[in-house]
């Protein structure tokens, strides 16, 4: 988004039901009232109601519903997270078009938007089921100055923010499945994929993708997870905002990962056990190509799920695929 945009736009957010005159935004802006009336043909574009009174100015009178630079920018209130947003009506996938971008040395906190993903990817290479507009498909730019070990924490995090999103918007309680899925009444409701780049001592970027199932109906998944995923809209039975769900879960990544650094990641560690999927049950798990029982006991320090074994003994897994 252009500088002049994003001033624009928090110029108008500031007088929602008055006018302000042109000469005003032009004073504010430092453009011409030639570029004042371009810049609103342009929000026209994006669907905004625009009034222009003679001796008045402008004013909003609705906002578009559809998702653009322009709308999620409108009331975001981040410091620095999706101060840089690149939305796609359409994408093979953000991830891979974040990495691109993170390569060619994109800003922290860049956000990038698909209505739709052709070819979307969870954990593991599997298949992301989001060709369609229901849901929110994203992907974030980060540059944390952390050690490469450290970047599964941040799964963690964002699985926090997204969970008391839930919480919030849906008036639900999630549960988090270690390492990255969101569920709701034992059926996913969201997935996170964190990929890194980086050197033996540091990360050069770091690429967190989102997905949220939030106005599907059931008819819409695929035959294959008909029966284990849901969404924002089956569980709390309405139509949510995809706008204000992401202006609102960017302010809780933002506030999320603020605190990571100043508190660590003890507070990541408790609040998620509290939404810990069958904490202190048995279950079944992979591990290094075998099948093992055990019982999760929560996680450790660095993000590792401790299993007990069958023999009494607490055991950090790094990667394994939990079954339930």
């Amino acid at each position: 988004m252009s500088s002049t945009r994003e001033k624009l736009i928090d110029l108008l957010s500031t007088h929602e039901t008055d006018f302000i005159s042109g000469q005003l935004i032009s004073d504010q802006l430092n453009i011409s009232r030639t570029a004042v009336w371009k810049q609103m043909k342009n929000l026209e574009k994006d669907g905004y109601a625009i009034e222009a009174v003679p001796n008045k100015g402008y004013r909003i009178i609705t906002q578009p519903t559809k998702i653009s630079e322009n709308t999620v920018h409108w009331g975001l209130k981040t410091e620095w997270l999706g101060k840089d947003i690149v939305h796609y009506t359409t994408l093979p996938s953000t991830q891979t078009k974040a990495n691109q971008l993170a390569q060619e040395g994109c800003s922290h906190g860049t956000v990038v938007i698909a209505d739709k993903q052709e070819t979307g990817r969870g954990r593991m290479n599997r298949k992301w089921y989001s060709n369609n507009d229901a849901g929110i498909w994203l992907s974030i730019v980060l540059r944390p100055k952390v050690v490469p070990n450290q970047a599964p924490q941040f799964t963690l995090l964002v699985a926090i923010a997204i969970a008391e999103l839930i919480e919030e918007e849906l008036e639900l309680t999630p549960s988090l499945k270690w390492p990255n899925d969101v569920l709701i009444n034992h059926k996913k409701v969201a997935g996170i994929l964190t990929e890194m780049q980086g050197e033996q001592d540091q990360i050069n970027y770091m690429v967190v993708g989102i997905g949220l199932n939030v106005n599907h109906q059931q008819d819409m998944f695929e035959s294959e997870i008909q029966q284990l995923a849901s969404s924002f809209k089956i569980e709390a039975g309405k139509t949510f905002s995809k706008i204000e769900l992401i202006q609102s879960l960017l302010q809780r990544l933002e506030q999320a990962y603020q605190d990571y650094f100043i508190n660590g990641f003890s507070s990541v560690k408790n609040k998620w056990e509290r939404y810990g999927y069958l904490i202190n049950q048995e279950v079944t798990y992979t591990n290094a190509n075998q099948k093992k029982q055990g019982i999760i006991k929560g996680i450790q320090s660095d993000g590792a799920l401790l299993i007990e074994t069958k023999m009494k003994q607490i055991e950090p897994i790094y990667s394994a695929e939990i079954n339930w």
